[in-house]
């Protein structure tokens, strides 16, 4: 996917820099990546379990697993996270500064951690899900990403962003629901961790309705307008379209009658 600024003349893909808070980021994912097929155990040790942080006292796995990924052949699961990454991260660290930046993305991951490890509990105790849920392992930074793209959209909500596929420009604002819709869509076998991404989402929510530093938050009042300008926009493009059309097969028959 690619953005547009709202003033920048044409289309660019990816951010015109990286700052040096998301290169080490990326380095850091690259080499934990690379460590865990060198070194026996790591992914085991690392890896989210809700019965090993709950039940065992594994309480640095909602840290841990935010470094790790699915390994090889896995590799897009990595590859698309650091894209993602620095896709969206970098414009965020270049308007925040590092610490800020760096404080938010581990505060998302580990929060989408407490989630992954939590939720199980709740639905096995509702007798919505299985026990064995309780010891399936979850890795990833997808947590901490959701909560990148999230601030993102809302501290630049006009922005044009397009998908390279499906070739859909949308505004920022749309981008959190339109992933969530694609990722849903896109794992019919359920091996995603999609309470992961909500949780990297909602943790990313309340930190920056606190610090009151980025546009205004999502409201039913305010998606219902933007829906409803949206509609108003397709419907002005319909009769523009329309106008064309017929100014068109008018311009034809003139030809034709002159000829």
């Amino acid at each position: 996917m690619y953005g547009r600024g709202q003033r920048s003349p044409g289309l660019g893909i990816g951010p015109p820099v990286t700052p040096p808070i998301v290169k080490r980021l990326l380095i850091a994912l690259a080499v934990i990546f690379l460590a865990q097929h060198a070194i026996p155990g790591l992914l085991e040790y690392g890896a989210l379990r809700p019965a090993l942080v709950w039940q065992h006292g594994y309480l640095w796995q909602p840290f841990t697993y935010m470094w790790l990924h699915a390994p090889l052949p896995h590799f897009g699961h990595v590859a698309m996270n650091c894209f993602a990454l620095w896709m969206f991260g970098s414009q965020l660290a270049l308007a925040w500064g590092a610490r800020r930046f760096l404080r938010y993305y581990l505060l998302c991951g580990v929060g989408a951690g407490l989630f992954i490890a939590s939720w199980p509990y709740v639905a096995v105790g509702l007798g919505m899900a299985d026990p064995l849920n309780l010891i399936y392992s979850t890795v990833g930074a997808s947590g901490a990403i959701y909560g990148v793209l999230l601030a993102y959209s809302l501290t630049w909500p006009d922005r044009t962003i397009m998908l390279i596929f499906p070739p859909v420009a949308f505004r920022a604002i749309w981008l959190i629901p339109l992933i969530f819709f694609l990722t849903f869509m896109m794992d019919p076998r359920g091996n995603v961790s999609h309470v992961g991404h909500l949780g990297g989402v909602i943790v990313g929510w309340l930190y920056l309705r606190r610090s009151g530093k980025v546009g205004k938050l999502f409201t039913l009042n305010q998606l219902k307008y933007r829906w409803r300008r949206y509609r108003m926009r397709q419907k002005l493009r319909a009769v523009r379209n329309e106008e064309f059309q017929a100014r068109r097969r008018q311009h034809d028959r003139d030809d034709h009658t002159l000829h």
